[in-house]
């Protein structure tokens, strides 16, 4: 899907759906909805509310909905661009709804963002915080067991 056939579907306000950005898979940047204003992305209106969303094409149907490299590249770049201008000193991908980096699939009975790009989360985390200065990791932090040792 290009940038504007993804413009296109979210322009009928009957389609009650929108990002704030979309990325094609030749790595070309949309805006649908501009950061100040709560696009209806994730179907959960808190999140909607403090996130900014970003739609990423994929060039492959089904398996692993897998993402283009440039597409990949953009939306890294794009990130930075946003924590730059909105003072995100980091992103934090926790693995769950605690962290600035979600997913979709979260807040509604959905497989988006796909496994391909959802298997790219802390590795996006990773490449946004080295751009931004911050070199802490953004590997999912596990529980400690609650199992008692001897």
């Amino acid at each position: 899907m290009t940038v504007e056939q993804c413009g296109a579907v979210f322009a009928p306000t009957s389609r009650q759906a929108s990002s704030n950005y979309g990325i094609d898979s030749n790595g070309r940047v949309g805006m649908y909805v501009e950061e100040c204003n709560r696009s209806w992305c994730s179907s959960n209106a808190e999140n909607d509310n403090r996130a900014i969303t970003i739609e990423v094409a994929n060039d492959q149907i089904g398996g692993n909905w897998h993402v283009s490299d440039k597409a990949l590249a953009k939306l890294i770049e794009l990130c930075v661009d946003i924590c730059k201008r909105n003072n995100i000193k980091r992103l934090n991908f926790t693995s769950n709804k605690n962290g600035n980096l979600t997913m979709h699939k979260w807040f509604a009975l959905t497989g988006c963002p796909g496994p391909y790009l959802e298997s790219k989360f802390p590795y996006i985390a990773d490449e946004v915080n080295k751009r931004l200065g911050s070199n802490e990791s953004s590997k999912p932090v596990e529980s400690p067991s609650n199992t008692s040792g001897s």
